[in-house]
């Protein structure tokens, strides 16, 4: 069983920055690879960044490619995503969620991932 909790939402203008953490418990989070979705009201959970268990392959959907940057600290079970020139279309609940080291699937697709957690809100205002 692994525990997740989401924070560091928040408002923020558009062109202003965020960092997000999201704090993992259990016996073997640091084994497992690592998502951040989001969803935005009227729309389908999407993949935004994810990471291998040891941090040397992350992957970016296209539309926040070069202004989030996703990381992980295993020594500290945590995760996070730095969100630079934010834009108002990056309005959304973000979650994060953890993919466990036997699956094998695409690390875009959410249901490779097994635990998630509640989500925080990120506002964007134009």
């Amino acid at each position: 069983q692994v525990q997740l909790v989401e924070s560091g939402g928040g408002l923020v203008q558009a062109g202003g920055s965020l960092r997000l953490s999201c704090a993992a418990s259990g016996r073997t989070s640091s084994s497992y690879a690592m998502g951040w979705f989001r969803q935005a009201p009227g729309k389908e959970r999407e993949i935004v960044a994810a990471i291998s268990w040891i941090g040397s392959n992350t992957y970016y959907t296209d539309s926040v490619k070069g202004r989030f940057t996703i990381s992980r600290d295993n020594a500290k079970n945590t995760v996070y995503l730095q969100m630079n020139s934010l834009k108002p279309e990056d309005t959304a609940v973000y979650y994060c969620a953890a993919r466990p080291p036997y699956y094998s699937g695409s690390y875009f697709n959410p249901d490779e991932y097994v635990y998630w957690g509640q989500g925080t809100q990120v506002t964007v205002s134009s």
